[in-house]
Order: C-alpha cells, then sequence, then structure tokens
C-alpha cells in the first residue's frame, strides 16, 4: 500500500523542531494498561513516542512507512525499529499492551489500521489515538500574530484535506473500542521556544511543503521572516502551548 510521504525530505528537520509530549500524558497511558511487556508506537516519525514509552515497557515496536524517518530516529535498547506501513504491520496477534498513534492517524486507511490494531492487541490491550492543531503564544505581540496568521492563512490552502480530522480534534473518526473517559485537566505541550524554532516547526508542517512545491522557496521565506521580524528579541525564548485532542479506548 502507498503511502503520502511528506515528511521523508524533511525527517532531519522533524526530527529537531517537533514538540515533545508531556510526561504527564505517559503517566495516564500507563495507568490504563494491566501489563507492560509491550508497546507499539506506530507512525513513530523520529522515535519521540517511542522513546518515552521506552521508560514504562519492557519491549516498544516503533515502526514508520517512511526509511528516512527511521533513520533520524533515536536509539534505545528497549526499542525496535520497523519500516512498515501502519496498514501492514509484522507483529504476532495478541502481543501488544499499547498502541499509540501521536499526530498521525489522519494519513492511515483507518478500517485496514483498526483491522491490524484488533489483530495485535492483546485482550484488554489499549489503543490512543491523539493530534494536537494550532498553538498559543501567551506574551505574543499583536504583529507577531498577525505575521503569524498572515503565513497560515497562506499555506492553509495547501493543506491536504486529512488536516481536516485534526481541525475536528479528532472527534469525527470512527473508533470502534470500548472508549475511556480521558481526565478533566487536558494535556498540553509547552515548550520555551526562540524564533527560529518556530519556524524551523512550521517548516515541518505538510502544507509548508506543498507550499514551497507550488509557489517556491522564496515566497514561503518572506513569510518565515516576517514571523521573525516581528519577535521581540530574535534569541528571546516565548512560551508556546499545545492541546492535545485524544480517543483512548480498550479492545
Amino acid at each position: 500500500m502507498n503511502f503520502k510521504d511528506y515528511f521523508s525530505q524533511t525527517a532531519s528537520e522533524y526530527a529537531k523542531y517537533r514538540p515533545h509530549y508531556p510526561q504527564s500524558l505517559f503517566d495516564f497511558l500507563n495507568n490504563l494498561v494491566t501489563t507492560h511487556s509491550t508497546a507499539w508506537d506506530c507512525a513513530t516519525g523520529n522515535g519521540q513516542v517511542a522513546n518515552q514509552l521506552a521508560s514504562y515497557f519492557d519491549k516498544v515496536y516503533a515502526s514508520d512507512a517512511s526509511k528516512q524517518q527511521i533513520s533520524n530516529a533515536v536509539t534505545n535498547n528497549r526499542i525496535e525499529y520497523l519500516v512498515a506501513p501502519a496498514e501492514s504491520i509484522p507483529l504476532e496477534d495478541n502481543s501488544i499492551d499499547l498502541i499509540t498513534v501521536a499526530q498521525a492517524f489522519h494519513w492511515f486507511d483507518a478500517d485496514s489500521f483498526y483491522v491490524q490494531a484488533k489483530r495485535v492487541l492483546k485482550p484488554e490491550g489499549i489503543i490512543a489515538l491523539w493530534c494536537y492543531g494550532l498553538w498559543e503564544i501567551p506574551n505574543a505581540s499583536d504583529s507577531l500574530n498577525t505575521a503569524i496568521q498572515y503565513f497560515y492563512d497562506a499555506v492553509n490552502p495547501f493543506k491536504a484535506p486529512e488536516i481536516k480530522l485534526i481541525d475536528n480534534r479528532y472527534q469525527t473518526i470512527d473508533f470502534p473500542f470500548q472508549e475511556i473517559e480521558i481526565p478533566n485537566q487536558s494535556f498540553f505541550m509547552t515548550h520555551n521556544w526562540t524564533a527560529e524554532q518556530l519556524i524551523g516547526y512550521l517548516n515541518t508542517w505538510s502544507a509548508t511543503q506543498s507550499f514551497i512545491k507550488n509557489k517556491g522557496i522564496v515566497d514561503v521565506s518572506n513569510l518565515l521572516e516576517a514571523i521573525r521580524e516581528h519577535w521581540s528579541e530574535i534569541k528571546q525564548t516565548m512560551t508556546i502551548s499545545w492541546q492535545l485532542h485524544l480517543r483512548v479506548g480498550r479492545i
């Protein structure tokens, strides 16, 4: 099965600039599973989630359809990396305690992936999908917010249709599992970033890469330069936060 590969060409930047998920999320998921033998992080990208899962599980399988992403992944002796699509994974039946899919489910053939998920999960196994959309910068100036909005408006028409699932916070997806209620407190990613880090992150967007293919690197560079110019001080860090939107269920 072919997959839509928006990220192989930016795999090193993806590993460098993607925000990291909070420890509280993994504590929450850890408390749901009954055994801690094996986890599968599907569409692992640079292995960020897999590396965090390795603190809880004896063995973590981390798969991605992109060989380039896997080649940029973090190493950990508890992680086994697999180059494989979500819809066809060489894992044994009833072998996995927890499946995680971070900011990637919208690219899958959902029905085919769910067949694999139900096949490999142990009885009472847990599956967790999550995504995040736009961020908040509480102390941003009006001019910075305007520059960011202008960038977003420019690349927005180049978003893949699958991104609509993120816009809807994964609430419109079919989720054929016994759903588990998420705690009242929301999960957030929070980072103190410089302008260069935010710009690096924006360059990893699939919409940005599509914009570049259609409009050229100069146009996107001009948009990003406007963000850089309106950052209060180029080396100053500002707090940026993203809310996570989860669907969690039991087999």
